[in-house]
């Protein structure tokens, strides 16, 4: 790691350590040592300090007296409680879209490539957990609203292992393909109780595959080889 200021340190080790739980490469409960990640990061112990406490403001993982960091992974209930904060949130923004309008080629865009991806076959090149995320976002920066943006982004971090343990067949990616499709349509004909009905319906489906993607995470957990270090 190049020599750089402690809080530029502190903010990229915090990045990395907040990828890492999000995308469940450690078990709920894992410790964190500052040996172990002075080594790992080769920092002295001030950065990598200043990077747990931030991990704890932001919820990632707590501090116990007498032992230290460890992982705090979301359990079933908050995260069905992040899903009807998404639901209401997202709700707000495809009425809002609906009431006020939105850019039309960047709507022709958006459409244009979920009509390709639906008619594309499943294939590591590409990324649909990441672009299901940025569909979502996108209509939520029509709005206008940075606030708004913020929270469901922040929501989209801590459910993208849902994201990434649900759309994983041809069948379903053509799902969410003529979910969103549907979505865009009713936006466009200004339909707000058919935009609500097709958003609502694509969020709960992904909300059916909580406790599959939940054992499919800790399972990838516990046999990370980090799992073990």
């Amino acid at each position: 790691m190049t020599r750089q200021s402690p809080s530029n340190l502190s903010s990229e080790i915090f990045s990395a350590l907040k990828d890492r739980i999000i995308r469940w490469q450690y078990p709920s409960g894992y410790r964190f040592t500052e040996e172990a990640l002075c080594e790992e990061f080769g920092v002295s112990r001030s950065p990598i300090r200043e990077a747990l406490r931030m991990l704890v403001e932001n919820n990632l993982v707590d501090k116990a007296p007498h032992k230290g960091y460890s992982v705090k992974q979301l359990d079933l209930q908050e995260i069905h409680e992040l899903y009807d904060v998404r639901l209401a949130l997202e709700t707000f923004v495809i009425e809002r879209l609906a009431q006020r309008g939105y850019p039309e080629q960047e709507w022709k865009t958006l459409y244009q490539t979920w009509k390709n991806l639906r008619k594309a076959a499943m294939t590591d090149s590409v990324n649909f957990p990441d672009k299901d995320e940025e569909f979502h976002e996108t209509l939520a920066i029509w709005t206008g609203n940075q606030t708004l943006l913020q929270q469901i982004q922040a929501i989209d971090e801590r459910l993208h292992f849902i994201r990434m343990a649900d759309i994983t067949s041809a069948e379903r990616l053509e799902t969410t393909c003529e979910q969103h499709l549907k979505i865009l349509d009713c936006i466009k004909e200004k339909n707000i109780d058919c935009a609500r009905e097709a958003l609502q319906r694509n969020i709960e489906d992904g909300r059916k595959n909580v406790e599959h993607a939940i054992k499919e995470a800790l399972a990838r957990a516990y046999l990370s080889p980090r799992a073990g270090a």
